[in-house]
């Protein structure tokens, strides 16, 4: 079978290794190189590699297929994992609050207890994403019922 050009890299780099790891002189490697250039066949290549240990250029018709290590395959990462729903909904509202006047105070600390509660049973993320939520909300809260006693307070010290 004719050689590739991909084929005698394949084999250049075979003696490559050989000579970095002392397997051949300096003479022997330029000839089997020069050798390898202009190799036709893949049994060329394959006298020229037989003695070195990382053996012969493969012969896909004559070889086995082996898989493949799994160093030369493609890394697969895993599918990220989702971010919880109720956790964007729960730093939306809050971020909303002060825009709404403390409308959805409440929805933030509700969405925000619920979301903390499904990612801790599902693995998901947004765990900072409902806890901002909670606090904003919290806060939302807060302020208002601060607000209200003040100005209650205020109404009755009047009277």
């Amino acid at each position: 079978m004719r050689a590739s050009h991909a084929d005698r890299e394949r084999a250049v780099d075979v003696l490559k290794a050989g000579f970095a790891e002392g397997r051949l002189q300096q003479p022997e490697y330029e000839q089997r190189l020069a050798r390898a250039y202009q190799a036709q066949t893949h049994a060329e290549l394959q006298m020229l590699v037989a003695d070195l240990p990382q053996g012969p250029v493969p012969q896909a018709q004559f070889l086995p297929q082996r898989p493949m290590p799994a160093t030369f395959l493609p890394m697969q990462m895993p599918p990220p994992t989702p971010t919880n729903g109720s956790a964007t909904g729960a730093l939306v509202c809050g971020i909303m609050t002060p825009v709404t006047w403390g409308l959805t105070a409440i929805p933030a600390v509700i969405l925000g207890h619920k979301a903390r509660a499904e990612i801790r049973r599902t693995g998901e993320r947004g765990d900072g994403q409902a806890l901002a939520g909670l606090v904003l909300g919290w806060l939302g809260i807060g302020g208002w019922t601060l607000f209200l006693l003040l100005s209650v307070m205020l109404a009755v010290s009047n009277l």
